[in-house]
């Protein structure tokens, strides 16, 4: 600071009025560039991303092909009973042993037996069911089975269950 004496007086030396308007709008006006800077980058971000969009398009999905599916196969999984049991009489093979270790639900449709085959453990058959032997399960009672070529075909062979001891008294 430069102190010049007027009429008497000692006062600070101060820069003239219009350096200190030159820098006062150069604050605002730096402000200013920088808002409308900040604007025009806005309103170009928002005009390149409208104008890089495409109308909506749903994506391609590729038709399936047309599935094959084995029925049969199906059934099987699902529980039915094969319908082989209905062809034409099944040749049967001589030679083998059935051996009937039990029944369930006898005398209704859809009963099932324990039967063994040429000695192996018993595997359950239902009514309807081939066996080895090329034979079918056509019925079960209450104490026996009866094996067929068919379902509706004349029986085969009739196995019994083996005559349970008598209790001793």
């Amino acid at each position: 600071m430069k102190l010049r004496p007027t009429l008497g007086h000692h006062t600070t030396l101060m820069e003239s009025p219009a350096a200190l308007q030159g820098a006062g709008r150069r604050a605002p006006a730096w402000v200013a560039g920088l808002l409308w800077l900040a604007a025009g980058l806005g309103a170009g971000y928002w005009v390149l991303l409208a104008a890089g969009r495409s109308p909506f398009t749903p994506p391609s999905v590729a038709a399936p092909s047309a599935m094959e599916v084995d029925s049969v196969a199906v059934a099987r999984v699902l529980g039915a009973v094969p319908q082989t049991a209905q062809s034409p009489a099944a040749p049967v093979i001589t030679g083998t042993q059935y051996s009937l270790s039990g029944v369930v639900a006898a005398n209704a449709p859809d009963g099932a037996a324990l039967i063994a085959v040429n000695g192996q453990p018993p595997r359950p058959y239902r009514v309807g069911a081939l066996l080895e032997g090329g034979l079918v399960l056509q019925s079960v009672t209450r104490r026996g089975a009866r094996l067929g070529a068919s379902v509706d075909g004349p029986a085969t062979i009739e196995l019994s269950l083996p005559a349970t001891p008598a209790a001793p008294s």
